[in-house]
C-alpha cells in the first residue's frame, strides 16, 4: 500500500494545489492528514495564499481515498465543509506488517501508542526516526525551509518537497 502523509495546510490554496500535484504524480492508495485543514491559527500571519475555499475544493474530490485526524485549529464546521470525517484524536493502520498510529500531535496522551510507529505534524518541522515520524508541514515549515510531505510505500517513508524533489528516506 502507498500513502502519501501530510500536516498542515492551514488554510493555504497556494499549497493545497502543490499537495494535489504530488497526488496526482503518486496516485497513492490513501492520503493520510495529520490536521490543521483550513484555519491558519492564532500565532500564524494570514498571507494572500490563505483560501481555504480552494482547500476544500481539492480535498473533496480525493474524499474516498482520505484519512484524517483533528488538528488544534481544527472544528466541526471544517468537517462539515469538507465532507469526510477530521474529528478523531487519532487513527491507528496496520500496513506491511507494521503498525502506524497517526495522530496531530497535540492531544498525544490520547494515542494508545504501543509497538508501532507514531506519526504527527502541529510541530511543522520534519523528523523521520524509527520510532517516530513528522511529515513537517507542507504550507507552513518552521526550523527547515521546506515546503514538505511524506511517501510511504514498501517499508520506506520518504520526505519529498513540494516540488517532488526527495530530501530524505528511512527503511523500517
Amino acid at each position: 500500500m502507498k500513502l502519501l502523509i501530510a500536516s498542515d495546510i492551514h488554510g493555504s490554496g497556494y499549497y493545497m494545489e502543490k499537495l494535489e500535484q504530488a497526488i496526482l504524480r503518486e496516485n497513492p492508495d490513501k492520503i493520510v492528514l495529520l490536521g490543521d485543514f483550513l484555519y491558519q491559527g492564532p500565532r500564524n500571519p494570514f498571507s494572500e495564499q490563505y483560501n481555504p475555499m480552494k482547500v476544500v475544493e481539492i480535498l473533496k474530490k480525493y474524499r474516498d481515498k482520505i484519512i484524517a485526524v483533528r488538528g488544534n485549529c481544527d472544528s466541526e464546521v471544517d468537517e462539515k465543509v469538507l465532507e469526510f470525517p477530521i474529528m478523531e484524536d487519532y487513527q491507528v493502520l496496520e500496513v506491511d506488517g507494521h503498525k502506524f498510529y497517526f495522530t496531530h500531535g497535540h492531544v498525544l496522551e490520547k494515542v494508545p501508542y504501543q509497538d508501532g510507529i507514531l506519526i504527527h505534524g502541529h510541530t511543522h518541522v520534519y523528523h523521520l526516526g524509527k520510532d517516530y515520524i513528522n511529515p513537517g508541514s507542507i504550507s507552513l515549515p518552521k526550523v527547515h525551509e521546506e515546503h514538505t510531505y511524506l511517501i510511504y510505500q514498501n517499508h520506506v517513508f520518504t520526505l519529498y518537497d513540494d516540488d517532488g524533489n526527495k530530501l530524505e528516506e528511512i527503511s523500517l
